[in-house]
């Protein structure tokens, strides 16, 4: 008799709600029974329309393993009453009710058929995981059953007890919780290890240290956690010898594997057995007799991978939520022993929730998945946490780019053909082109290499391949094809490569077998005799990387500059040696300059010219000090080539030049116009010293006569030589410059009758430079700016050095004058030196007048 599952305590609340036409929200804790509890419950209760249950799980492996417990529950052939379809795996029937299905699988329906006809209910399982794929999946089931399908019923099953968000998503939905059943779990920490390296080697020796103590503790399986193959492989490898000396089976279990050898994992056993997993078996699937578990404390997160483009697997600390979860497996049907290689104190600086997918996520494919469904408005949709505004517009700029959607965001002829196809945008465009091109098996295996584990050990090399080929993707294409040829690499892992030529000959076949599939132009001609296979693909991973495209800075020069601005430098291993352009296939973010890892020339001829645009464009030249112009290509924002161009002076070179002009104007007066400096010193003494009736302050002056000039130059040479006294002086009216004459005189008559300059030093008083006998007479200190500023008064000798200096003439007459005239008689007895100077008379050359 099977054994009750907790789950069943609630399922009549899940019936009922769904009698209401009320969406169910189902808390249960691992090990509780939704999975294969709520459909078999749904079936035999009757409570649905018509139509299909579709159990939506998150990895190829779960669903699968949903499908066959739930078959084998039934009694029945797995594809009957209940089925799966799953990435290159479908197994459904005339008669299947319920098909269990990954999220990818869904979302390509939704596309094909918007409102699901034909199924009564989506069931979203292990919720709690927050995928992107599946935030997408409910928003979009709920934007359908709130608008035309109101009888579309909707449960969301979680792991955890964070449903809020969900239910503020769903207001009508009822909130059921399962207690589930536990047994005590024993968490051991590892209070020796510094957690100084977690490369696989050293994760593989703390695993293989523990396995005799897990063995020992409990009489049932053990479960090992470990972040992916290569740690799972290197670890089988160190525990062969214990596991053979114990009598145990060691299993394998992760995503990649073939569904038989999943199913002989999953089979009961009567053999004890280890089993080294991923985070797939964190909750996903259940496997039956696990009493210990060894948890690593890592996992490979899907995080969009900025380096290469497309999303990647990155190793991460699991959350404590996490650990939690993988703790609990050990105490499903006993009291269990948990295994942590970190030391406690580790454990509480570790997040407590592992964030949702959608905050570290590239939104490229969800946005082109609304985008073919019709949705515009990505903020708009009903997201259970809305996506970041700048996520938003730099994934929708990359879809502009690759040709999926317009400026309005609709999906054109390309994205709708892309998103038929379960590839991140980039290789879905890949692939496309690659039809076009004649090249669709090079280019799966390029999309294979770029999406799957690198199957490579160390740097690529050549190894006698053709050196003259500059790409380093193209030489591991060939590479990877010499290896099914038969030709050893030594370099090559053959698990790896076995995978890579798996999902290479899926993607080949799905291109292959749909005559309809769109084929965009990647350029002006399709691929012919004389193009060669290393330029179609070529070719074909410019249409799918446009954004990564980079000009050597200068010739033979290993730094360049990427589309975006940013500064790049090839790595010293690339195959890329002369060509000027190429693109990034590979980045690495770190440093000044991002290390291009692996790249791929480009020739100028293959852009597509809906991505080119040609401009004259105006700029200041620093060293010419001056506007100049040049005719320049760009791809994108990226300057492709440039040639000099007439620079007319017109609005444009205008604007430019003033710009740089008028943050120095004085340099660029004419040095040599006494004219011009003598005015503007006038003009700021008297707006400075007087009730003015200028025209303007002289700053703004100067600005608006620059502002003018540069309407019909183009350097600071031009401006240098052009008319400024005369365009200053027109700003003047009659009446203004009277006033000025009066208040700020360019010069003044002495005494002598000569007319002698005024200066007008900057933030000092006005000066008159004049020769001591040619103001005989004058009694009073001459006055400025009506009177209110005295002339400070230079007195020169017949030298004409000055021998006193004053603003107070009187007081020089009265005392100073008979020591300055004792001396100056004696050295200069020619020149005139009354004993009365109130009552000499003034004479123009110094000199004693003549009798």
């Amino acid at each position: 008799m099977t054994a009750r599952l907790p789950v069943e305590d609630c399922l009549g609340q899940v019936v009922d709600a769904f009698v209401q036409s009320r969406p169910v929200i189902l808390q249960a804790p691992p090990g509780a029974g939704k999975t294969t509890g709520v459909p078999p419950a749904l079936l035999q209760a009757e409570c649905l329309p018509p139509g299909d249950i579709l159990l939506l799980q998150p990895r190829r492996i779960a669903a699968r393993a949903a499908a066959h417990r739930l078959s084998q529950l039934a009694g029945k052939p797995v594809g009957t009453q209940y089925g799966y379809h799953v990435r290159f795996d479908r197994k459904v029937s005339a008669e299947t009710r319920v098909i269990a299905m990954t999220t990818g699988i869904l979302l390509r329906r939704l596309t094909a058929d918007p409102l699901l006809d034909g199924v009564a209910c989506v069931i979203l399982d292990e919720f709690h995981e927050r995928s992107l794929e599946l935030d997408l999946v409910l928003g979009m089931i709920q934007r359908i059953r709130t608008t035309l399908r109101d009888e579309l019923r909707l449960i969301v099953m979680s792991a955890t007890l964070e449903t809020d968000s969900v239910a503020a998503l769903i207001p009508d939905a009822i909130t059921i919780e399962s207690q589930g059943r536990a047994f005590e779990v024993d968490v051991r920490y590892d209070e020796t290890f510094s957690g100084s390296s977690r490369s696989g080697a050293a994760i593989a020796q703390q695993v293989c240290k523990r396995i005799p103590d897990a063995l020992r503790c409990t009489t049932g399986d053990v479960l090992v956690f470990l972040p992916g193959v290569g740690e799972i492989n290197r670890t089988a490898g160190l525990i062969e010898e214990i596991a053979r000396k114990e009598s145990v089976n060691v299993h394998q279990l992760y995503g990649d594997l073939s569904p038989a050898e999943q199913d002989a994992v999953l089979a009961p056993s009567a053999q004890r057995k280890i089993v080294l997993a991923t985070n797939v078996a964190e909750t996903s699937i259940t496997l039956p007799g696990i009493t210990c578990v060894i948890d690593s404390g890592l996992a490979r997160v899907m995080q969009y991978d900025t380096a290469v483009g497309i999303p990647c697997l990155t190793l991460q600390p699991i959350s404590k939520a996490s650990a939690d979860q993988r703790a609990g497996r050990s105490g499903r049907t006993a009291a269990g022993v948990c295994f942590r290689l970190w030391p406690q104190a580790l454990q509480r600086s570790r997040a407590d929730h592992t964030p949702p997918e959608i905050a570290r996520a590239d939104l490229s494919s969800a946005i082109l998945t609304l985008a073919a469904w019709g949705e515009r408005e990505v903020m708009q949709f009903p997201w259970v946490t809305p996506p970041a505004e700048h996520a938003v517009e730099s994934a929708t700029n990359l879809l502009v780019e690759l040709g999926a959607i317009d400026c309005e965001c609709n999906v054109t002829a390309t994205g709708a053909a892309m998103n038929r196809l379960p590839l991140h945008p980039r290789l879905a465009r890949l692939m496309l082109a690659a039809k076009e091109l004649q090249c669709v098996d090079q280019a799966a295996i390029a999309a294979a290499l770029l999406s799957e584990r690198d199957p490579f050990d160390g740097a690529s090399d050549s190894l006698g391949l053709q050196t003259e080929i500059e790409s380093d993707l193209i030489q591991r294409i060939f590479r990877i094809e010499q290896h099914f040829a038969g030709r050893r690499d030594p370099r090559l892992h053959p698990g790896g490569a076995k995978n890579i030529n798996r999902v290479a000959r899926s993607l080949s076949g799905m291109i292959d077998d749909d005559g309809s599939e769109a084929t965009p132009p990647v350029a002006e001609q399709t691929r012919d005799e004389a193009m060669s296979a290393e330029q179609a693909i070529s070719r074909a991973m410019l249409a799918a990387f446009p954004d990564r495209l980079a000009r050597r800075r200068a010739p033979g020069s290993a730094s360049a500059l990427m589309v975006g601005g940013r500064g790049v430098r090839l790595d010293r291993a690339s195959a890329v040696r002369t060509g000027d352009l190429f693109l990034c296939i590979h980045v690495d973010g770190r440093g000044e300059e991002a290390l291009v890892r692996m790249a791929s020339a480009v020739d100028e001829t293959w852009l597509p010219v809906d991505l080119i645009r040609n401009e004259q464009e105006r700029f200041f030249h620093p060293t010419l000090k001056a506007v100049v112009a040049r005719d320049r290509r760009y791809f994108l924002d990226l300057l492709i080539n440039e040639s000099p161009a007439e620079c007319r002076a017109d609005q444009e070179s205008a604007a430019l030049l003033f710009s740089h002009a008028s943050q120095c104007v004085d340099k660029i007066l004419p040095s040599k116009d006494d004219s011009l400096h003598r005015l503007l010193a006038r003009w700021r003494f008297a707006a400075e010293s007087s009730q003015s009736s200028l025209p303007a302050d002289v700053e703004t002056a100067l600005q608006q006569v620059l502002r003018e000039l540069c309407r019909t130059k183009t350097s600071f040479k031009q401006l240098a030589s052009a008319p400024w006294l005369d365009h200053l002086q027109g700003m003047f009216s009659y009446e203004q410059m009277q006033w000025l004459n009066q208040h700020a005189p360019e010069s003044i008559v002495v005494p002598s009758g000569n007319r002698i300059r005024i200066d007008y030093p900057v933030g000092k008083p006005p000066v008159l430079a004049v020769r001591i006998q040619e103001i005989f007479g004058w009694s009073e200190t001459p006055r400025l700016a009506g009177g209110s500023v005295p002339v400070q008064l230079h007195l020169l000798g017949p030298n004409h050095r000055p021998q006193q200096i004053t603003d107070d003439l009187k007081s020089f007459w009265n005392s100073a004058y008979l020591e300055v005239r004792k001396e100056l008689k004696r050295r200069y007895a020619k020149h005139h030196w009354p004993d009365d100077p109130w009552s000499a008379v003034a004479t123009r050359n110094g000199l004693k007048p003549k009798r």
